[in-house]
């Protein structure tokens, strides 16, 4: 955790740790933090500087990294993306022209069926434990969203060398069966389990010998994507997740990173 080198005494890392994990767990806001957590205003104050310095991502990858080193990741990662709806106190973002440089333009906030939502993008190893995830708008198509979402996986090494970034093989549903992402999956090398939507196929057969075999599919590997779902559930087990309270993407994500930190931390 960053220190300051000068000022008042702080209050003890593990007691406004546990003030900001026990916001997220139950989705209170920072006004109503009970006081054996300190005031509400250092727990706010250090988690909104965490979070801007990247302190709780960095740390979820620091734990990717030993259970790496120890061989306990499953790389048959699964991608997949739910909606949570944003209350309207989200929205109370600054005006436009004066958001932070380090800020998305939209806050990852759009207009979908359920009025304000945003959409977490999700990418979990095959124990159930998240790898990478993206924030968008509510109403952003998974396809769009999947070769970033890839990208964002980096698991460090312990020693020399570098990161682990490309998986052995990627799990995810028709939403993600369009020609542009198999092209990518396919220039990186890595093989998918994605089955081909019905207009494709129908598409296929009326190009004839020009259409092309039809794309490698295991069902056996594919009845695992439910593991992305799992982890999905124990995520929105905290009330923080469920239903966005925070205004920012950045303290959004942070809370995400703190979130996936415990998944991690309980399954070593």
């Amino acid at each position: 955790m960053p220190r300051a080198a000068t000022g008042q005494p702080r209050v003890e890392d593990r007691q406004v740790v546990n003030g900001m994990v026990y916001k997220i767990r139950t989705g209170i806001s920072w006004r109503d933090l009970p006081e054996r957590y300190s005031s509400w205003q250092t727990a706010h104050t250090r988690f909104r500087r965490y979070a801007l310095d990247g302190v709780f991502t960095r740390a979820l990858q620091q734990i990717q990294a030993h259970v790496d080193a120890a061989g306990d990741i499953d790389w048959l990662v699964q991608i997949d993306s739910t909606i949570v709806r944003a209350l309207q106190h989200a929205a109370a973002t600054a005006k436009r022209g004066t958001h932070r440089p380090d800020e998305p333009y939209d806050h990852a906030l759009g207009r979908s069926r359920g009025e304000l939502t945003t959409k977490i993008h999700l990418a979990c190893g095959g124990k159930g434990r998240p790898l990478a995830i993206l924030l968008t708008p509510g109403q952003r198509h998974d396809s769009i969203c999947a070769r970033p979402l890839l990208e964002r996986i980096r698991v460090p090494r312990t020693g020399p060398g570098r990161p682990r970034c490309r998986p052995d093989q990627v799990i995810a549903d028709k939403a993600y069966s369009s020609r542009g992402s198999r092209a990518y999956r396919r220039k990186r090398g890595i093989s998918c389990t994605i089955p081909e939507k019905a207009d494709q196929q129908q598409h296929r057969h009326n190009r004839g010998r020009r259409g092309g075999r039809p794309p490698a599919f295991d069902r056996q590997i594919y009845r695992r994507r439910n593991v992305v779902e799992r982890c999905f559930n124990r995520l929105k087990g905290f009330r923080g997740i469920t239903t966005r309270y925070d205004k920012t993407a950045t303290s959004y994500e942070a809370a995400f990173s703190l979130a996936s930190f415990l998944l991690w931390a309980r399954s070593v």
